[in-house]
């Protein structure tokens, strides 16, 4: 399936009353997870649908999408704060160690190469900046519905009915992202789990579903439809010269206070 299809399912999808729910919660959690970062230059790869940096203070943002028409005018697409780019999510054009912070609105599963992705993020990153990735969680009712909704379809079955999240991509769960994130030198600040509403179609049985959110959290909290992941850019040794620097200072203390008592000793014997 070609790049601009996997787009514009995922654009018309979250149109429907579970696509404005989970919008609604991201941008939330988004809001509250980039106020407190601090730098110059921020950028949302894809999803111009959400405005992940309307909430951040950095003074240049920009929002990308690697289709030329993949950000729209309209009042629910382009941020207003940030500046809009076309570019190849697999080779960013942006300066290696030149970036505060980058969010990765459910990017890396309609990516081409998640994984190469996520090492061109690592690359243009500052050391201590951060990157932001927020995707569908296989593990919950609603990755249950669609997994099941492929398996009828596989078999012959419900070929004309559609599935209940968008048919692109591919799912990348919690952990095996922390597996990869790790694997570049990342560590795992926070995560977040949501959405706990059953993966109903209409909005009146959306709303009846309420409730589940308030429980879901507190006794199912790994099993919300969506996550959010904030990791920091480790680079290691930085942190050690300051603690160098002060144990070659006390080292020549040690040394010099150990010579003046071997000094007082000598005249003592003499």
């Amino acid at each position: 399936m070609a790049q601009s299809e996997r787009i514009i399912g995922l654009a018309q999808w979250l149109a429907t009353p579970a696509g404005r729910y989970l919008l609604a919660w991201e941008q939330h959690h988004l809001d509250l997870a980039v106020a407190d970062l601090f730098g110059f230059h921020a950028l949302q790869v894809g999803l111009p649908e959400l405005d992940a940096l309307r909430n951040n203070r950095m003074p240049h943002r920009w929002v990308a999408s690697d289709e030329p028409n993949g950000i729209v005018d309209g009042p629910e697409a382009t941020p207003r704060a940030a500046v809009a780019l076309h570019l190849d999510y697999d080779a960013l054009p942006f300066d290696t160690a030149s970036l505060d912070l980058v969010v990765l609105p459910h990017t890396l599963e309609l990516a081409h190469d998640p994984h190469q992705t996520l090492r061109e993020v690592e690359r243009v990153l500052r050391p201590e900046g951060r990157v932001v990735v927020v995707g569908f969680n296989p593990a919950s009712l609603w990755g249950l519905r669609q997994k099941l909704g492929r398996m009828r379809r596989g078999i012959g079955l419900g070929r004309q009915q559609p599935l209940f999240l968008p048919p692109s991509g591919e799912f990348l769960g919690y952990r095996r992202l922390r597996d990869w994130l790790q694997l570049l030198s990342f560590e795992v600040e926070s995560g977040r789990f949501g959405c706990y509403r059953l993966p109903v179609v209409s909005e009146r049985w959306l709303q009846r579903c309420e409730w589940m959110d308030v429980h879901g959290e507190r006794w199912w909290p790994v099993f919300g439809a969506a996550y959010f992941v904030v990791a920091v850019k480790r680079v290691r040794g930085m942190r050690l010269v300051g603690l160098a620097r002060e144990q070659r200072k006390r080292a020549r203390a040690g040394a010099v206070v150990a010579t003046q008592k071997r000094r007082e000793r000598e005249e003592e014997t003499a």
